[in-house]
């Protein structure tokens, strides 16, 4: 019996069944947000009672994100500042049902504190804010610039920056409670980004937007430290050794002035 051939081309069009998610049609309240398992691994917005996977990070944006919570830490460190800084790992509820997962999010050391052993998705309420907030622009401008931004100016955050790849700037928000909302500042490769709230910080948008390796940043940080301990313990083997020798000659070191 001769069998019948298929052609490639029909073969070809044939595709799979399309996998429904119900859940991504489903309102959620921000109560059952904050109790929700989804899928191993990735992270969910709500937005207006919808929940949003977001898109994997590219190298850089995560290498911008490690950089900039570096940078932040070191500085509250210097400065004695009671703050935290994380990334990718605390959520900030902007509206009724609405819960947005910044890049990089700033808040009191009280705050995070407070909420630290709290069961559930790892969001930050209405009076618990933060006073900075980072986006790293991806693949969707519009809500990183227009969305976002007036979600974190309606929910009163002190400090939002964009940090744009692309486009080779950082744009720093401040002052959600003016009449007219935020104000911006935009910051070039060319140009030290001035904080709202870190006057001190020394910090330039090139640096940001072309970061350096953490690790290779604490390794320098370890050497210098090793460095500094190695000179310390010469000083003090040879002010052993003089202390030493004045005793054979007989003179008592603490009497030298």
């Amino acid at each position: 019996m001769t069998q019948a051939v298929v052609p490639a081309t029909e073969v070809a069009i044939k595709e799979p069944p399309e996998i429904e998610h119900p859940e991504s049609e489903r309102m959620f309240t921000f109560q059952e947000y904050l109790s929700y398992e989804g899928e191993p691994g990735v992270f969910y917005e709500l937005v207006r009672g919808k929940l949003r996977p977001m898109s994997a990070s590219t190298h850089l944006h995560t290498n911008i994100g490690k950089f900039l919570i570096y940078k932040f830490q070191r500085y509250f460190a210097a400065q004695n500042l009671d703050l935290v800084a994380n990334a990718l790992a605390t959520g900030v509820r902007t509206e009724e049902n609405s819960s947005r997962i910044p890049d990089v999010v700033v808040c009191s050391q009280t705050v995070w504190e407070q909420v630290l052993h709290r069961p559930g998705a790892g969001v930050l309420d209405f009076d618990e804010k933060p006073i900075l907030v980072v986006e790293i622009v991806s693949s969707d401008r519009r809500e990183d610039y227009v969305i976002k931004r007036y979600e974190y100016e309606a929910a009163g955050i002190a400090e939002y920056w964009i940090v744009d790849p692309k486009k080779k700037l950082v744009r720093v928000f401040v002052n959600p409670s003016k009449e007219e909302g935020y104000s911006f500042t935009d910051f070039t490769e060319d140009t030290s980004i001035i904080s709202g709230q870190f006057e001190q910080l020394v910090l330039s948008a090139k640096e940001l937007l072309y970061p350096p390796l953490v690790e290779q940043l604490i390794k320098e940080e370890q050497t210098k430290i090793k460095t500094l301990e190695q000179q310390a313990q010469t000083e003090r083997q040879r002010a052993e050794k003089l202390a030493q020798r004045l005793l054979e000659m007989g003179v008592n070191p603490d009497d030298i002035h």
